[in-house]
């Protein structure tokens, strides 16, 4: 029976450490966690884990309404240039995605 105790010990202990590596690598940047999840098996992320809760809790942001976005850089349709939310400061910004590839 002590068998059985050590076998459920470390398999919770492996489960928890699985959770907070992904959990850790889904708080970083989308590129960082792309490069994670290249090296991850899908099956073991989004069927072992709860994954969907885990990345609503990850990508959690603090802004309220009201708040300033946060700056950030998207590079043009033709993709020869780059457009910066800061420099349209002031101005209504509408963002459009009807497929998004980085």
């Amino acid at each position: 029976m002590k068998w059985l105790l050590r076998i459920f010990v470390a398999l919770a202990v492996l489960y928890t450490a699985l959770y907070a590596v992904v959990f850790t690598a889904m708080r970083q940047s989308p590129v960082r966690f792309g490069q994670f999840m290249r090296y991850m098996p899908p099956a073991l992320v989004w069927g072992a884990l709860p994954a969907k809760s885990m990345w609503l809790k990850a990508r959690a942001g603090t802004l309220s309404v009201g708040d300033a976005a946060p700056d950030f850089t998207l590079p043009t349709k033709d993709r020869k240039t780059a457009v910066r939310l800061s420099a349209h400061r002031g101005a209504h910004v509408t963002l459009s995605c009807a497929r998004c590839s980085v």
